[in-house]
């Protein structure tokens, strides 16, 4: 911490084993509280990166007042990092270090507000700074500029003095012999003035963790910089090279600058090709990322016990790799032998059923009444949670119910108010590895929980992904004795079981436990946390199965098991969105709000309209990550877009009959037509991509978009449709 000492606070404050310095420009009103508000990401308020480290906005009250910030973690992600850790101060402190010295230098960055360091070498580090508020990433520029849009998309900014701006900021940090080596567009920001024209002053960099101080700046490190700004087209570049290297430029120097930018894009396209190889099968030796918050698991155990609770996304996290749960799972092989000789021996009469069901599909009208949503307490705010439940005129709830939890207190008061308001509450009962491996302790846990919350839903889910092992379950005889215990404990209410709870497109796990010999618990109804995210929209396919087809197989395994009745309930989906720790998948697969609220309405159509699936609960009301609304740290309940989506989506169609899809003619595009009781007649209707036009069978007279706002259609006969639903009314025929 030594380098750390000599710029900003002078000395560290321990704070939670971590040594932590502010700079004495945003002292804290309370330096305990505030440096642990601004480290948990629970406080985040904004996504800003999320890859190998995770960036996030939140906000600092300080004795000036509250300060916009952004805090980086850093991870120690291998053996690497932590060998690195132990001989060298850590990439927060080389940020912190040289925002200081860049400041110094005249070249703007972003200020550094706080350095916290974990005593324990094994944990992360922080760097918190202030955030750029109201600044253009150079990103996005040079994008415009390299395709020619630049004029159209950035009207605002005089491209040429951009341009000019960066070379010259670029020359005056490697005149104080400042290495950024990290030297990017997206590590570029402009504060843009009102008549457009960027100066050296208004260029701020970031990213310093990389960046060191030199005796001197050589011509190879000044072309390594250079090298990594893609700005392509040959004006441009000469441009920015002639800013830098000033009005004396030589030809040589323009044609090196050259060169080294196209030297850097040679090695970058190499090192995606060897990079492909890296995250292929050799990715199963390495362990999983980490977040930073994650605690470690207990030292010396198993890899069946090294799971622990991930509070951001709600769910365990297993730091066992893949090939330690590969040998952990030899000892259960056996087992596994047998799963899979069931599997093939009912896969048939599965697959059968499932033909049958696709050749009768669309044949009758189904009732449209089986929309769900996942409720939690939100304690900070218990009304409002129930004003926005009402708002979505839904009354299928799925509870989850965690049998570790010592108090249920929270839970039986929602529970009590939202059976008061007339609905249908269903209970899930999730497991962890204790409970699994204490089956009497899971049993009387159980049994608690059914005495308290049978009088307001009888309806228990018994387990909770099933197929995987960080929830616990390990084999089929782990999950047997745990769901016979449940059955017996639940017996004495009159409850009913929907199971097994498998997670993800894996019917083939549902369909053999489904159909053990001697289980003798019957399932109600097949219950699936059928997410589909991973492969983006609802209609992608994945083994051929698009979200219909999925939900088909569902059923046809329902209808065909031992143990279950011929009903197929989703009772956990949703689309995570780009919100780092808090999204319970990695940034591949998340989307952003628009995406999420699409998908929503198209997933629901497919899947209840077809009357494949009788219920679908969306998990859930209110999360960060997922769900169709937030709640900020110290703020109120703010809505999504999928939000507004979910309740128009219930006040167009709940109640309705879909009669089927009707033919649009155009590829991609998808329209189903619903009739209610009084004969009046309605169209959802989207596209997968474009906006094509489509021929409507009666004149419309009104749409609703997938918002709830109304318009008026310009041509009666025929409707341009998108990625979102519209509700297209016909009146009555």
């Amino acid at each position: 911490m030594g380098d750390a000492r000599k710029q900003g606070a002078a000395t560290p404050v321990v704070i939670d084993g971590m040594n932590v310095f502010v700079d004495p420009r945003f002292e804290p009103v309370d330096l305990e509280a505030g440096v642990r508000f601004v480290l948990d990401p629970a406080n985040a308020v904004e996504t800003v990166h999320w890859a190998r480290n995770y960036l996030y906005r939140t906000v600092l009250e300080t004795k000036s007042g509250p300060v916009d910030v952004v805090v980086k973690q850093f991870r120690n992600r291998g053996w690497r990092d932590r060998l690195r850790r132990r001989f060298d101060v850590t990439k927060a402190e080389k940020a912190w270090r040289m925002a200081h010295e860049f400041e110094a230098a005249g070249v703007a960055t972003a200020r550094p507000v706080i350095l916290a360091v974990t005593i324990d070498p094994k944990g992360p580090s922080y760097f918190v700074c202030e955030h750029l508020r109201d600044r253009l990433e150079f990103r996005y520029l040079v994008r415009a500029m390299n395709a020619g849009s630049e004029a159209s998309d950035f009207p605002n900014v005089d491209i040429a003095s951009a341009l000019e701006a960066v070379g010259t900021l670029a020359a005056r940090m490697h005149a104080a012999n400042l290495f950024h080596r990290d030297f990017s567009v997206g590590n570029v920001f402009l504060r843009v003035p009102p008549d457009g024209k960027v100066t050296p002053d208004d260029v701020a960099v970031i990213d310093l963790n990389r960046a060191r101080k030199r005796e001197r700046i050589g011509l190879v490190d000044r072309l390594r910089d250079l090298s990594r700004l893609n700005i392509l087209r040959d004006g441009d570049h000469e441009r920015f090279l002639r800013a830098y290297w000033g009005p004396n430029a030589t030809s040589a120097q323009l044609s090196l600058g050259r060169l080294a930018q196209n030297s850097f894009r040679a090695k970058t396209s190499l090192k995606a090709g060897t990079r492909k190889i890296s995250t292929g099968p050799l990715a199963a030796s390495r362990p999983y990322g980490l977040h930073a918050h994650i605690p470690l698991p207990q030292s010396g155990v198993g890899a069946k016990d090294r799971v622990v609770w991930d509070h951001l996304s709600d769910q365990p996290y297993q730091h066992a790799g893949r090939f330690a749960k590969t040998f952990a799972r030899i000892t259960d092989a056996p087992g596994h032998v047998r799963g899979l000789v069931r599997c093939g021996i009912v896969a048939p009469r599965v697959y059968a059923r499932y033909r049958e069901l696709r050749a009768a599909l669309w044949r009758e009208p189904v009732q449209v009444d089986g929309f769900g949503i996942s409720v939690s307490p939100s304690p900070e705010c218990p009304e409002a949670l129930l004003r926005a439940f009402d708002g979505l005129g839904v009354r299928n709830v799925l509870m989850r119910l965690n049998p570790w939890q010592e108090s249920h207190d929270a839970e039986a008061a929602l529970a009590e108010a939202l059976h008061a308001r007339g609905c249908d509450l269903t209970f899930a009962l999730p497991q962890n590895r204790d409970l699994v491996r204490d089956p009497v302790r899971w049993r009387d846990a159980i049994a608690r929980l059914g005495a308290r919350f049978s009088p307001w839903g009888t309806r228990f889910q018994v387990g909770q992904a099933v197929n995987r092992s960080k929830w616990g379950v390990w084999s089929e005889g782990e999950w047997v004795t745990l769901v016979r215990g449940a059955a017996e404990a639940l017996e004495p209410f009159g409850a009913s079981l929907i199971g097994p709870a498998v997670i993800d497109f894996e019917m083939h796990a549902s369909a053999t436990l489904l159909n053990r010999p001697g289980l003798d618990v019957r399932f109600d109804a097949l219950a699936s946390l059928l997410y589909v995210d991973r492969r983006g929209a609802p209609e992608n396919t994945q083994a051929g199965f698009d979200s219909l087809g999925k939900a088909m197989l569902a059923r046809a395994v329902a209808e065909t098991a031992i143990w279950c009745g011929p009903h197929s309930w989703i009772t956990e989906v949703n689309w995570p969105l780009w919100e780092g720790p808090h999204s319970p998948a990695g940034p591949k697969v998340s989307v952003d709000e628009d995406r999420q609220a699409d998908y929503l309405v198209r997933f629901y159509l497919w899947t209840l309209a077809s009357g494949m699936a009788e219920r679908v609960y969306w998990w859930q009301l209110v999360a960060r990550g997922y769900g169709l609304m937030w709640l900020p740290a110290g703020g109120e309940l703010a809505p999504r877009k999928s939000y507004a989506a979910f309740a128009t989506m219930t006040r167009q169609l709940a109640g309705w009959k879909c009669a089927g899809p009707i033919a649009t003619g155009v590829a991609g595009a998808h329209a189903f037509r619903f009739v209610d009781a009084g004969g009046a007649e309605r169209i959802a209707a989207w596209a997968t991509s474009g906006a094509p036009e489509i021929a409507m069978p009666a004149d419309v007279v009104r749409i609703v978009e997938r918002d709830g706002s109304e318009t008026k259609p310009a041509d009666p006969r025929r409707v341009t449709l998108g990625g979102s639903v519209r509700y297209l009314d016909l009146g009555r025929r």
